[in-house]
């Protein structure tokens, strides 16, 4: 059985394991003593574990992946003046995109009105956290420590720092060339890592799953139905139409075989709730399974992961004309022009803030004039909502890497084609 066919069925596992033990676990007629087996030895202890070791092994090649594939694609960039029409092309289309993706979804919520028929409770409460300045953000992007901002893990500063390293690279006559074949002979290693940690996926994402079902249940869903639902049709129609629309009308390549060979970067997404978590898995795929030259592949796709939140966009949102129905705010034109700006601004404004998706939601809301307050509505599916989003997040990073590859004839099509390709490769890496 294939790896992404062995991921999906610890998904479907995992839901179902975790929705039974939130049923064993509400239910009266089980004594303290079985309850507190389950829930200290199976949820807090094998299924917590498993599931951290499982983000901490692809968190552990996030860095060194950023850093080694940036500087082989800069490197390989230097000399030709394209790093320039690439960070554009590639900034241009997260910018477009997510703007689309937040327009999509104010009119399907107002052609829905996912608010009108939900009471406001009385204890919605939730601690807003104050958004950075601007000017704080963009000064930060430059490391004064590069060291630091690797132990950090902050990815928009790794990203300059590789970008001038392999730019300097290219630069340096003899010494550069020997730096530039040490980088690629490590991006090899890095890889292969990849493929190998890979092989743990089903485990991890079922022990995620279960441990997340376990806690929520299905309950949670049917409370928010209509926010829920209203969410997730515009994620999946942005996904799947959006997306596809975009790679065939500017590529002309057929979209289906990028769905199909994007679904162990979408079982990944949605396990862990995180696009930095899953970028070695998608810079994986875009490269070895769609053909995106590591010049193009190494700049975009660790960006997008940064910046690009089309998901994130479009919950936001569904959620402010939710919010607005609720207290019964009737949003101007003006209004809908300020959350689609601000919201798309902030995309790139925020991008390096922990908890990103509501501190975003908190400053467009501020924007259109709602109460802040209103977040705690929606908390409650906010988490699996997260890992939906996510997935249309990475799948918006492969789109764009693939378009700009093939507008800079950085794409092998022969590997886009190809069903099969990479596949032969992961499974020696195992």
């Amino acid at each position: 059985m294939s790896l992404t066919n062995r991921i999906l069925i610890a998904m479907v596992a995992g839901i179902l394991f975790g929705s039974l033990l939130d049923l064993i676990l509400g239910s009266s007629g089980i004594s303290a003593g079985f309850h507190n087996i389950i829930q200290t030895y199976v949820v807090d202890g094998v299924l917590e574990l498993v599931g951290r070791v499982f983000i901490a092994s692809l968190k552990l090649l996030v860095v060194p992946l950023v850093l080694v594939s940036l500087i082989c694609g800069s490197s390989s960039l230097g000399d030709s003046a394209r790093m320039g029409p690439i960070a554009a092309k590639t900034m241009i289309f997260y910018l477009v995109t997510t703007a689309i993706a937040i327009s999509t979804a104010l009119l399907v919520a107002v052609l829905v009105g996912p608010g009108t028929h939900v009471s406001l409770p009385g204890s919605a409460e939730f601690e807003v956290t104050a958004p950075p300045p601007l000017i704080d953000v963009l000064a930060n992007i430059v490391p004064s420590n590069p060291v630091a901002a690797m132990a950090e893990g902050n990815m928009l500063q790794i990203i300059v720092f590789a970008l001038l390293f392999g730019y300097a690279i290219s630069h340096a006559g003899e010494a550069g060339r020997r730096m530039a074949d040490f980088f690629r002979d490590l991006e090899e290693v890095v890889m292969r890592m990849v493929g190998i940690l890979m092989e743990l996926a089903p485990y991890g994402v079922f022990a995620l799953l279960a441990s997340l079902f376990s806690d929520m249940g299905i309950s949670a869903i049917v409370d928010l139905g209509a926010y829920f639902l209203t969410v997730l049709v515009v994620l999946i129609f942005h996904a799947v139409v959006v997306y596809s629309l975009l790679l065939k009308s500017l590529t002309g390549l057929p979209p289906r075989i990028m769905m199909q060979k994007m679904r162990s970067v979408w079982a990944f997404a949605f396990s862990t709730a995180s696009s930095g978590a899953t970028l070695p898995v998608t810079l994986r795929t875009v490269e070895r399974r769609l053909g995106v030259h590591n010049s193009v592949a190494g700049f975009t796709v660790p960006l997008g992961a940064t910046i690009n939140m089309d998901g994130t966009a479009i919950m936001q949102g569904v959620a402010t004309v939710f919010i607005a129905q609720v207290y019964g705010v009737d949003l101007s034109l003006t209004a809908y022009l300020t959350v689609i700006l601000t919201a798309t601004l902030a995309s790139i404004g925020t991008a390096a803030v922990p908890g990103v998706g509501l501190i975003t939601l908190a400053m467009v809301l501020d924007q259109a004039g709602l109460p802040v307050e209103g977040i705690a509505l929606i908390i409650g599916v906010d988490r699996l909502l997260d890992m939906i989003r996510t997935a249309v997040n990475v799948t918006g990073d492969a789109t764009v890497a693939v378009i700009v590859g093939k507008s800079e004839n950085h794409l092998d099509e022969r590997v886009y084609l190809n069903p099969k390709a990479d596949i032969e490769e992961q499974s020696q890496g195992a």
